[in-house]
């Protein structure tokens, strides 16, 4: 669909295609609320403002609907979304070992799900980012993970509306 498209979608619809992006209630109240939009600059940056803190209620709901990075999309997952962001990442022999041991420790040491925008990016990059979030304070590394999802968000945006 296009931006007018978008525009024009009635409420419950607009909420169903917005939650995919972003499932906090809020967000996609303050994004329905702005309609009708000019251009997609316009309903970017009013996604992105809406997307720029959430609190820990909004980030456990968001995290929720993501899996973790190497394993398939599941039940209650964006999974059209998920996989088509993570078909870069090498999920087979010495990187899912990988990918598990990381995921492991990292929800070990901040009790969620390790987040980051896959789409562009390639098994070593994320291993990478995976070990250096590791050493991130709690208060950085959420303030870290906010940044991944609003970016996750505005990647499906506009996949939504293009």
């Amino acid at each position: 669909m296009d931006l007018d498209a978008f525009n024009a979608l009635p409420e419950p619809a607009a909420r169903e295609q917005l939650s995919g992006c972003l499932d906090v209630p809020r967000w996609v109240d303050t994004v329905l609320e702005a309609r009708p939009y000019a251009d997609l600059g316009a309903l970017l940056a009013v996604a992105s403002t809406a997307a720029g803190s959430l609190s820990d209620d909004e980030l456990e709901t968001a995290l929720a609907r993501h899996p973790r990075i190497g394993e398939r999309a599941g039940a209650g997952h964006d999974t059209d979304h998920s996989a088509r962001e993570q078909a870069g990442v090498d999920a087979s022999g010495d990187t899912a070992t990988l990918l598990a041991a990381g995921n492991r420790a990292y929800e070990s040491r901040f009790d969620r799900v390790f987040l980051i925008r896959a789409a562009g990016r390639d098994s070593s990059e994320i291993l990478g980012e995976l070990s250096r979030r590791l050493g991130n304070d709690a208060e950085s590394e959420r303030a870290e993970t906010v940044t991944q999802l609003r970016e996750i968000a505005l990647l499906r945006l506009e996949q939504v509306v293009s």
